[in-house]
C-alpha cells in the first residue's frame, strides 16, 4: 500500500484517504506518495478504454486504500452527463498540434476534471476513517477553481465550503459565477489582495492549531479543494494518459513515441500532474511551462532563483496571476532527493 508523507520531512505517514481529508500536512508541507508506481497496463490497453476506465487504471495505483468498488463509484458519479460531450476530454487537431479540451464540465473550466470527483473521494474518505465531523473546505482561487469547487461541493452532505478570491483579480464572469452559486453549504469571500495573499492566509489557517482545536470542539475539520490537496492533483494525472492513448488509437503516434505537453501554468498543479504521469511511465519528451507577465516560474527555471519580491500584474489570464506556485514544492522535493529538511528551509526562506 502506498502511504503519503510531507514534503517538509517528519515521520508522519498517512493513507491516501487520510491525506485527502487533511489537505495539508500538519507541518505545512504538501502530501506526496512514498513512491510513484508504474502503470501496470500497456498504453495500447489504455487506447481501447473510455475515460472512466483510464481513470480507474491510473488512480487505483495512487489511491491504494480505496476499494475497487469505492473508486469506481466515485469515478462514475464524477464523469457523467454533467459533461456536455460524449467523450469526457476530447482531442482537437489544429495546425499540426492537438488541443485537449478540458472545458466541457459544469463550469467550463479545466478544474472541473478534478473537482467533479474530489467531493466523492472526500466523502468516501470520511466514511472510511469514521470521521463524524463536518468537513470545512477552505479554498483560495485565482478564478477557475472557485466556481468549480463550489459547484462540486454544493449541498454535499457533511461538507461546507468557503472560497476566498481576490476582489479585483478575477474576471467579471468568474466573480458572477461564484457569487451566484446555489447551495446551503457554500460561502464566497472577496479579499483585498491577490491570489497569493488568499492562498497564504488559507495555509496560515491550516497551521493554526488553536483554531483547529476550537473547530474540532464545535464538530468541524478543515480540508482544501486546491491542488495542494493530493485528491485534487491525482485525478489530473488521468487526462495526460488519456490524451496519449487517443493519439495512439488514432494512429498519430506509435506506442512508446514521446510527445510534448504545453501547459499554461500558475499554481503549478496541472503541469505537476503531467510530471507524475512521466514518473508512472508516460513517454513524454518535454513538459513546456508557459507563463504570462507574472513570469516567476520562467525566471526560476531559467536562473534557479525564486524571488517573490517583484511586481504583480493583473492580466486577462487570472489563473496564471500567481507569484507563489504551491505545487512547485512537490517538484523541488523530488529534485532534492526527497530531503524534507532542505525543502522546509527553502520554504521558510521564501516565506520570510
Amino acid at each position: 500500500m502506498i502511504t503519503y508523507c510531507s514534503t517538509r520531512g517528519g515521520k508522519l505517514k498517512v493513507t491516501a484517504s487520510q491525506a485527502i481529508l487533511q489537505g495539508l500536512a500538519p507541518d505545512g508541507g504538501l502530501f506526496v506518495p512514498d513512491h510513484v508506481p508504474a502503470l501496470d497496463v500497456t498504453l495500447k490497453d489504455l487506447a481501447a478504454m473510455d475515460y472512466r476506465e483510464v481513470a480507474y487504471e491510473v488512480m487505483k495505483l495512487l489511491l491504494t486504500d480505496f476499494t475497487e468498488e469505492e473508486l469506481r463509484s466515485c469515478i462514475a458519479a464524477a464523469y457523467d452527463d454533467k459533461f456536455d460531450t460524449e467523450e469526457i476530454a476530447p482531442l482537437a487537431e489544429s495546425s499540426d498540434a492537438y488541443f485537449l479540451e478540458l472545458y466541457h464540465g459544469a463550469t467550463i473550466a479545466f478544474k472541473d476534471m478534478a473537482l467533479s470527483i474530489l467531493p466523492h473521494l472526500m466523502t468516501t474518505a470520511a466514511r472510511k476513517n469514521d470521521v463524524d465531523r463536518t468537513i470545512v473546505i477552505l479554498t483560495a482561487t485565482s478564478g477557475d477553481t472557485g466556481k468549480a469547487a463550489l459547484a462540486g461541493f454544493a449541498d454535499v452532505p457533511g461538507t461546507r465550503i468557503i472560497v476566498f478570491y481576490p476582489k479585483d483579480g478575477v474576471s467579471s464572469i468568474q466573480e458572477r459565477q461564484m457569487v451566484t452559486q446555489k447551495g446551503d453549504n457554500t460561502c464566497v469571500v472577496g479579499i483585498r489582495g491577490n491570489f497569493d495573499d488568499a492562498q497564504s492566509e488559507v495555509k496560515r489557517i491550516f497551521g493554526n492549531e488553536e483554531l483547529k482545536k476550537r473547530m474540532a470542539e464545535k464538530g468541524f475539520a478543515f480540508s482544501s479543494a486546491n491542488s495542494i490537496n493530493i485528491g485534487r492533483l491525482i485525478p489530473q494525472v488521468v487526462y495526460y494518459f488519456k490524451a496519449y492513448a487517443d493519439l495512439l488509437k488514432s494512429g498519430v503516434i506509435r506506442e512508446g513515441d514521446p510527445v510534448n505537453f504545453t501547459v499554461p501554468t500558475g499554481n503549478f498543479g496541472d503541469i505537476l500532474a503531467g510530471y507524475l504521469a512521466i514518473l508512472m511511465g508516460l513517454p513524454v519528451r518535454k513538459l513546456i511551462c508557459p507563463s504570462n507577465t507574472n513570469n516567476i516560474l520562467t525566471d526560476f527555471l531559467s536562473t534557479g532563483v525564486y524571488d517573490k519580491n517583484r511586481d504583480f500584474y493583473t492580466t486577462v489570464s487570472p489563473s496564471m496571476d500567481i507569484l507563489i506556485s504551491s505545487n512547485l514544492e512537490r517538484l523541488l522535493y523530488e529534485a532534492a532527493d526527497r530531503d524534507g529538511g532542505l525543502i522546509r528551509t527553502w520554504m521558510d526562506q521564501l516565506k520570510e
